[in-house]
């Protein structure tokens, strides 16, 4: 695997890795699920595109049409967690309030309800602009610090 990829993959373990702490800090519990969930602080995602941009920009320079293929990849990939990801997510919220909601009601008329109950929908889907933001500037610093390991 060349370097660009390593640091990109790494980046999205790194930040998969620091949501366990914000998530136990957040609810005063370890969830160790939290490791492979898509959403939340911060946003893996971003922090891996942007990882593999800055290293590229770094290593090649801007001018590059690496680092235009990168940078465009990344600002669609981030457009697309705060978006429509994140829509997604909001709308399972809400198929799911709606399912508890029929599920009460067949309990008041039994027989009406589908005898399966389905899984709840995953509502962490996508990130707010925030993790979004928290989850580049980690990347740009990755990205910037495997340069520099490169370059010794």
């Amino acid at each position: 695997m060349n370097r660009a990829m390593i640091t990109g993959l790494s980046t999205i373990a790194a930040a998969q890795a620091l949501k366990l702490p914000i998530e136990y800090a957040a609810r005063g519990k370890w969830d160790w699920s939290t490791l492979f969930r898509t959403g939340g602080m911060p946003s893996s995602h971003s922090a891996g595109v942007a990882s593999l941009a800055t290293y590229i920009a770094l290593k090649k320079g801007v001018p590059a049409v690496d680092f235009a293929i990168s940078a465009l990849f990344g600002l669609i990939v981030m457009y697309d967690a705060m978006g429509i990801r994140r829509r997604a997510g909001e709308m399972a919220v809400e198929l799911n309030e709606l399912d508890a909601r029929v599920e009460e009601l067949a309990d008041q008329h039994p027989g009406t309800y589908h005898r399966e109950k389905r899984a709840r929908l995953k509502e962490e889907l996508g990130h707010l602009p925030r993790e979004v933001a928290v989850g580049a500037l980690l990347g740009i610093a990755a990205g910037w610090l495997s340069r520099a390991l490169e370059r010794k």
